[in-house]
Protein backbone atom coordinates (compact mmCIF):
# COMPACT_ATOMS: atom_id res chain seq x y z
CA UNK A 1 0.00 0.00 0.00
CA UNK A 2 1.26 3.50 -0.73
CA UNK A 3 0.41 7.04 0.60
CA UNK A 4 -2.04 6.99 -3.05
CA UNK A 5 -4.24 4.29 -1.76
CA UNK A 6 -4.38 0.78 -1.88
CA UNK A 7 -2.89 -1.23 -5.50
CA UNK A 8 -5.56 -3.47 -7.16
CA UNK A 9 -5.14 -5.82 -9.73
CA UNK A 10 -8.10 -6.98 -11.79
CA UNK A 11 -8.28 -10.62 -12.62
CA UNK A 12 -11.03 -10.72 -15.94
CA UNK A 13 -12.35 -7.94 -18.24
CA UNK A 14 -16.12 -8.75 -17.97
CA UNK A 15 -18.89 -6.95 -17.42
CA UNK A 16 -18.79 -7.15 -13.63
CA UNK A 17 -15.08 -6.60 -14.16
CA UNK A 18 -15.95 -3.05 -15.46
CA UNK A 19 -18.57 -2.18 -13.34
CA UNK A 20 -16.26 -2.72 -10.43
CA UNK A 21 -12.96 -1.19 -11.43
CA UNK A 22 -15.55 2.64 -12.59
CA UNK A 23 -16.14 2.76 -9.21
CA UNK A 24 -12.79 2.20 -7.81
CA UNK A 25 -11.25 4.65 -10.09
CA UNK A 26 -13.15 6.94 -8.67
CA UNK A 27 -12.30 6.37 -4.47
CA UNK A 28 -9.33 8.72 -3.67
CA UNK A 29 -7.91 5.97 -1.93
CA UNK A 30 -7.85 3.35 -4.22
CA UNK A 31 -5.47 3.02 -7.47
CA UNK A 32 -5.93 0.49 -9.77
CA UNK A 33 -2.16 -0.50 -11.26
CA UNK A 34 -2.87 -3.71 -13.60
CA UNK A 35 -5.26 -5.84 -15.18
CA UNK A 36 -5.30 -9.13 -17.02
CA UNK A 37 -6.87 -11.67 -19.52
CA UNK A 38 -6.49 -14.38 -21.04
CA UNK A 39 -6.26 -12.22 -23.87
CA UNK A 40 -3.28 -9.94 -24.55
CA UNK A 41 -6.28 -7.96 -26.56
CA UNK A 42 -9.04 -7.77 -24.25
CA UNK A 43 -6.12 -6.71 -21.55
CA UNK A 44 -5.28 -3.77 -23.82
CA UNK A 45 -8.48 -2.48 -24.51
CA UNK A 46 -9.75 -2.61 -20.33
CA UNK A 47 -6.76 -1.02 -19.85
CA UNK A 48 -7.19 1.85 -22.12
CA UNK A 49 -10.55 2.42 -21.27
CA UNK A 50 -9.74 2.70 -17.78
CA UNK A 51 -6.68 4.49 -17.75
CA UNK A 52 -4.66 1.21 -16.28
CA UNK A 53 -0.57 1.60 -16.40
CA UNK A 54 0.11 -2.08 -16.96
CA UNK A 55 -1.86 -4.66 -18.98
CA UNK A 56 -1.08 -8.75 -19.08
CA UNK A 57 -1.98 -11.26 -21.35
CA UNK A 58 -2.06 -14.15 -18.82
CA UNK A 59 -2.97 -14.32 -15.15
CA UNK A 60 0.28 -15.59 -13.88
CA UNK A 61 2.24 -12.52 -14.85
CA UNK A 62 -0.67 -10.26 -12.80
CA UNK A 63 -0.49 -12.50 -10.05
CA UNK A 64 3.26 -12.05 -9.85
CA UNK A 65 2.93 -8.61 -9.77
CA UNK A 66 4.53 -7.24 -6.53
CA UNK A 67 3.17 -3.84 -6.98
CA UNK A 68 -0.39 -4.93 -6.54
CA UNK A 69 -1.78 -4.74 -2.91
CA UNK A 70 -5.01 -7.06 -3.67
CA UNK A 71 -6.52 -8.77 -6.33
CA UNK A 72 -10.18 -8.36 -7.61
CA UNK A 73 -11.46 -11.96 -9.74
CA UNK A 74 -13.82 -11.53 -11.66
CA UNK A 75 -13.67 -14.56 -13.83
CA UNK A 76 -16.72 -16.73 -14.36
CA UNK A 77 -17.24 -18.72 -11.04
CA UNK A 78 -15.90 -22.00 -12.88
CA UNK A 79 -12.48 -20.60 -12.95
CA UNK A 80 -12.30 -18.84 -9.29
CA UNK A 81 -10.77 -21.88 -7.93
CA UNK A 82 -7.72 -21.67 -10.69
CA UNK A 83 -7.56 -17.67 -10.66
CA UNK A 84 -7.73 -17.36 -7.25
CA UNK A 85 -5.55 -19.97 -5.80
CA UNK A 86 -3.15 -18.69 -8.68
CA UNK A 87 -3.05 -15.51 -6.80
CA UNK A 88 -3.18 -16.30 -3.15
CA UNK A 89 -0.32 -19.16 -4.31
CA UNK A 90 1.99 -15.81 -5.66
CA UNK A 91 1.44 -14.46 -1.99
CA UNK A 92 -1.44 -11.52 -3.29
CA UNK A 93 -4.54 -10.86 -0.92
CA UNK A 94 -7.71 -11.77 -2.79
CA UNK A 95 -11.39 -10.89 -3.37
CA UNK A 96 -13.21 -13.05 -5.33
CA UNK A 97 -16.60 -12.93 -7.26
CA UNK A 98 -19.39 -14.90 -6.32
CA UNK A 99 -20.50 -17.81 -6.55
CA UNK A 100 -17.55 -18.19 -4.34
CA UNK A 101 -16.46 -21.65 -6.51
CA UNK A 102 -17.83 -24.47 -8.14
CA UNK A 103 -18.69 -26.32 -4.62
CA UNK A 104 -16.98 -26.40 -0.89
CA UNK A 105 -14.33 -28.05 -1.82
CA UNK A 106 -12.64 -25.75 -4.03
CA UNK A 107 -13.72 -23.22 -1.26
CA UNK A 108 -11.71 -24.99 1.32
CA UNK A 109 -8.67 -24.89 -0.59
CA UNK A 110 -9.08 -21.22 -1.16
CA UNK A 111 -9.16 -20.48 2.57
CA UNK A 112 -6.80 -23.11 3.41
CA UNK A 113 -4.29 -21.89 0.79
CA UNK A 114 -4.99 -17.93 2.11
CA UNK A 115 -4.53 -19.30 5.58
CA UNK A 116 -1.33 -20.76 5.15
CA UNK A 117 0.17 -17.90 3.54
CA UNK A 118 -1.86 -15.45 6.06
CA UNK A 119 -3.39 -13.72 3.05
CA UNK A 120 -6.41 -11.66 2.45
CA UNK A 121 -9.36 -13.67 1.32
CA UNK A 122 -12.86 -12.39 0.66
CA UNK A 123 -16.24 -13.14 -1.32
CA UNK A 124 -17.32 -10.52 -3.14
CA UNK A 125 -21.40 -11.06 -1.70
CA UNK A 126 -21.44 -7.03 -1.72
CA UNK A 127 -25.47 -7.11 -0.18
CA UNK A 128 -23.05 -8.03 3.23
CA UNK A 129 -21.10 -4.65 2.46
CA UNK A 130 -24.80 -2.83 1.93
CA UNK A 131 -25.69 -0.20 5.05
CA UNK A 132 -28.84 -0.63 4.49
CA UNK A 133 -28.62 -4.51 4.92
CA UNK A 134 -26.73 -4.23 7.64
CA UNK A 135 -29.21 -1.62 9.20
CA UNK A 136 -31.89 -5.00 8.86
CA UNK A 137 -29.58 -7.34 10.19
CA UNK A 138 -28.51 -5.33 13.51
CA UNK A 139 -32.87 -4.34 14.08
CA UNK A 140 -33.12 -8.33 13.65
CA UNK A 141 -30.41 -9.14 15.68
CA UNK A 142 -32.07 -6.76 18.23
CA UNK A 143 -35.58 -7.93 18.00
CA UNK A 144 -37.29 -5.85 16.22
CA UNK A 145 -39.45 -8.33 15.21
CA UNK A 146 -38.63 -11.09 17.83
CA UNK A 147 -37.50 -14.67 17.15
CA UNK A 148 -37.34 -15.02 12.94
CA UNK A 149 -39.85 -17.55 11.46
CA UNK A 150 -39.48 -17.36 8.04
CA UNK A 151 -37.28 -15.90 5.64
CA UNK A 152 -38.09 -15.84 1.69
CA UNK A 153 -35.95 -14.47 -1.16
CA UNK A 154 -36.23 -14.99 -5.07
CA UNK A 155 -33.98 -13.94 -7.91
CA UNK A 156 -35.09 -14.27 -11.33
CA UNK A 157 -34.56 -13.20 -14.95
CA UNK A 158 -36.81 -13.73 -18.05
CA UNK A 159 -34.10 -15.09 -20.55
CA UNK A 160 -34.20 -16.98 -22.49
CA UNK A 161 -30.89 -17.98 -22.80
CA UNK A 162 -29.83 -20.10 -25.54
CA UNK A 163 -28.21 -23.06 -24.89
CA UNK A 164 -24.51 -21.71 -26.35
CA UNK A 165 -24.82 -19.14 -22.72
CA UNK A 166 -22.40 -19.14 -20.13
CA UNK A 167 -25.88 -19.62 -18.37
CA UNK A 168 -26.51 -22.88 -19.86
CA UNK A 169 -23.21 -24.43 -20.18
CA UNK A 170 -22.03 -27.00 -17.56
CA UNK A 171 -18.58 -26.39 -18.22
CA UNK A 172 -18.94 -23.06 -17.04
CA UNK A 173 -21.02 -23.81 -13.62
CA UNK A 174 -24.07 -22.82 -15.71
CA UNK A 175 -27.59 -22.77 -13.87
CA UNK A 176 -29.53 -20.61 -11.89
CA UNK A 177 -28.48 -21.28 -9.01
CA UNK A 178 -24.89 -20.31 -8.41
CA UNK A 179 -25.83 -17.27 -10.58
CA UNK A 180 -28.66 -15.64 -9.03
CA UNK A 181 -29.34 -18.46 -6.40
CA UNK A 182 -26.39 -17.46 -4.19
CA UNK A 183 -27.92 -14.16 -3.20
CA UNK A 184 -31.11 -15.66 -1.69
CA UNK A 185 -29.14 -18.60 0.22
CA UNK A 186 -26.64 -15.67 1.19
CA UNK A 187 -29.53 -13.48 2.38
CA UNK A 188 -31.44 -16.34 4.71
CA UNK A 189 -27.42 -17.36 5.87
CA UNK A 190 -26.67 -13.85 7.06
CA UNK A 191 -30.00 -14.09 9.06
CA UNK A 192 -30.16 -17.37 10.30
CA UNK A 193 -26.55 -19.52 9.74
CA UNK A 194 -26.39 -22.72 7.92
CA UNK A 195 -29.57 -24.83 7.79
CA UNK A 196 -29.82 -28.32 9.61
CA UNK A 197 -31.35 -29.93 6.67
CA UNK A 198 -32.68 -28.76 3.42
CA UNK A 199 -35.52 -29.99 0.91
CA UNK A 200 -35.04 -28.58 -2.86
CA UNK A 201 -36.58 -29.31 -6.46
CA UNK A 202 -35.52 -28.03 -9.88
CA UNK A 203 -36.43 -27.71 -13.79
CA UNK A 204 -32.92 -28.62 -15.48
CA UNK A 205 -31.98 -27.88 -19.15
CA UNK A 206 -31.48 -30.68 -21.65
CA UNK A 207 -27.59 -29.74 -21.02
CA UNK A 208 -28.73 -30.98 -17.04
CA UNK A 209 -27.87 -26.87 -15.68
CA UNK A 210 -30.90 -26.10 -13.40
CA UNK A 211 -33.25 -23.82 -15.49
CA UNK A 212 -35.16 -22.81 -12.20
CA UNK A 213 -34.79 -24.04 -8.71
CA UNK A 214 -36.92 -24.07 -5.27
CA UNK A 215 -35.88 -25.15 -1.41
CA UNK A 216 -36.57 -24.98 1.66
CA UNK A 217 -33.89 -24.85 4.17
CA UNK A 218 -34.90 -25.57 7.88
CA UNK A 219 -32.85 -24.78 10.74
CA UNK A 220 -33.56 -26.35 14.16
CA UNK A 221 -34.94 -23.19 15.82
CA UNK A 222 -38.20 -23.98 13.93
CA UNK A 223 -37.49 -21.43 11.16
CA UNK A 224 -37.75 -21.56 7.43
CA UNK A 225 -36.47 -19.79 4.50
CA UNK A 226 -37.84 -20.36 1.16
CA UNK A 227 -35.40 -19.32 -1.33
CA UNK A 228 -36.02 -19.43 -5.38
CA UNK A 229 -33.73 -18.46 -8.26
CA UNK A 230 -34.71 -18.87 -12.14
CA UNK A 231 -33.44 -17.99 -15.36
CA UNK A 232 -36.72 -18.60 -17.73
CA UNK A 233 -38.76 -16.33 -15.36
CA UNK A 234 -38.08 -12.66 -14.11
CA UNK A 235 -39.52 -12.80 -10.14
CA UNK A 236 -40.26 -10.11 -8.09
CA UNK A 237 -36.30 -10.41 -6.53
CA UNK A 238 -37.67 -9.27 -2.98
CA UNK A 239 -37.63 -10.82 -0.12
CA UNK A 240 -39.38 -10.62 3.43
CA UNK A 241 -38.56 -11.56 6.78
CA UNK A 242 -41.47 -12.81 9.24
CA UNK A 243 -40.94 -12.87 13.07
CA UNK A 244 -42.59 -13.24 15.80
CA UNK A 245 -43.52 -9.99 16.32
CA UNK A 246 -43.35 -8.69 13.15
CA UNK A 247 -42.04 -8.49 9.70
CA UNK A 248 -39.66 -6.75 7.28
CA UNK A 249 -40.42 -6.62 3.64
CA UNK A 250 -37.77 -5.64 1.11
CA UNK A 251 -39.03 -4.81 -2.44
CA UNK A 252 -37.38 -5.34 -5.85
CA UNK A 253 -33.51 -5.41 -5.54
CA UNK A 254 -33.53 -7.06 -2.35
CA UNK A 255 -29.49 -7.41 -2.72
CA UNK A 256 -29.52 -3.54 -3.33
CA UNK A 257 -32.45 -1.70 -1.99
CA UNK A 258 -32.99 2.09 -1.10
CA UNK A 259 -35.42 1.11 1.46
CA UNK A 260 -37.71 -1.83 3.37
CA UNK A 261 -40.72 -1.77 5.27
CA UNK A 262 -40.84 -2.65 9.17
CA UNK A 263 -43.87 -3.93 10.19
CA UNK A 264 -43.89 -4.43 14.02
CA UNK A 265 -47.03 -5.51 16.09
CA UNK A 266 -49.13 -2.73 17.63
CA UNK A 267 -47.07 -0.02 15.56
CA UNK A 268 -47.72 1.20 11.75
CA UNK A 269 -45.48 0.65 9.27
CA UNK A 270 -41.81 2.76 8.96
CA UNK A 271 -39.97 3.22 5.99
CA UNK A 272 -36.16 2.62 6.55
CA UNK A 273 -34.67 4.38 3.55
CA UNK A 274 -30.66 4.32 2.26
CA UNK A 275 -28.43 7.59 2.33
CA UNK A 276 -29.48 9.27 -1.04
CA UNK A 277 -25.83 8.49 -1.84
CA UNK A 278 -26.14 4.84 -1.95
CA UNK A 279 -27.29 4.09 -5.58
CA UNK A 280 -28.77 0.71 -7.03
CA UNK A 281 -24.69 -0.05 -7.24
CA UNK A 282 -22.97 1.99 -4.29
CA UNK A 283 -22.69 -1.76 -2.25
CA UNK A 284 -19.76 -2.37 -4.77
CA UNK A 285 -17.44 0.97 -3.36
CA UNK A 286 -18.96 -0.26 0.30
CA UNK A 287 -17.18 -3.69 -0.28
CA UNK A 288 -13.79 -1.93 -2.15
CA UNK A 289 -14.05 0.25 1.14
CA UNK A 290 -14.03 -3.01 3.58
CA UNK A 291 -11.42 -4.43 1.30
CA UNK A 292 -9.11 -1.39 1.98
CA UNK A 293 -9.81 -1.11 5.57
CA UNK A 294 -9.46 -4.84 6.53
CA UNK A 295 -5.89 -4.71 4.58
CA UNK A 296 -5.18 -1.29 6.32
CA UNK A 297 -6.29 -2.76 9.35
CA UNK A 298 -3.98 -6.30 8.69
CA UNK A 299 -6.72 -8.66 8.72
CA UNK A 300 -7.08 -11.30 6.77
CA UNK A 301 -10.72 -11.64 6.56
CA UNK A 302 -13.98 -9.52 6.63
CA UNK A 303 -15.87 -9.38 9.76
CA UNK A 304 -18.77 -8.13 7.32
CA UNK A 305 -18.27 -11.34 5.07
CA UNK A 306 -16.33 -14.05 7.23
CA UNK A 307 -14.76 -17.17 5.63
CA UNK A 308 -16.65 -19.11 7.42
CA UNK A 309 -20.01 -17.36 6.02
CA UNK A 310 -18.94 -18.22 2.76
CA UNK A 311 -18.04 -21.65 3.04
CA UNK A 312 -21.45 -22.45 4.92
CA UNK A 313 -23.45 -20.97 1.59
CA UNK A 314 -21.15 -23.27 -0.74
CA UNK A 315 -22.55 -26.73 1.46
CA UNK A 316 -25.65 -25.03 1.25
CA UNK A 317 -25.68 -24.69 -2.35
CA UNK A 318 -23.43 -28.05 -2.63
CA UNK A 319 -26.32 -29.60 -1.00
CA UNK A 320 -29.29 -28.03 -3.36
CA UNK A 321 -27.50 -29.37 -6.21
CA UNK A 322 -27.13 -32.50 -5.05
CA UNK A 323 -31.10 -32.76 -4.50
CA UNK A 324 -31.78 -31.49 -7.62
CA UNK A 325 -29.48 -33.83 -9.84
CA UNK A 326 -26.67 -30.79 -11.22
CA UNK A 327 -23.28 -31.96 -11.31
CA UNK A 328 -20.79 -30.00 -13.19
CA UNK A 329 -17.53 -32.04 -15.60
CA UNK A 330 -15.14 -30.54 -13.44
CA UNK A 331 -16.71 -32.94 -10.47
CA UNK A 332 -16.84 -36.27 -12.61
CA UNK A 333 -14.32 -37.55 -9.97
CA UNK A 334 -16.14 -36.32 -6.90
CA UNK A 335 -17.89 -38.84 -5.03
CA UNK A 336 -21.95 -37.99 -4.08
CA UNK A 337 -21.91 -37.02 0.17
Amino acid sequence: MTEQGVRWGILATGGIAATFTADLVDMPDAEVVAVASRSQESADAFAERFGIERAYGDWAALAADEDIDVVYVATPHSAHRAAAGLCLEAGRNVLCEKAFTLNAREAEELVALANGRGSFLMEAMWMYCNPLIRRLKTLIDDGAIGEVRHVQADFGLAGPFPPSHRLRDPAQGGGALLDLGVYPVSFAQLLLGEPSDIVARAVLSDESVDLQTGALLSWESGALASVHCSIIGGTATSASVTGSRGRIDIPYGFFFPDHFVLHRDGRDPEKVTADPADGPRASLRHEAAEVMRALRAGETESPLVPLDGTLAVMRTLDTIRDRVGVRYPSEAELTRA
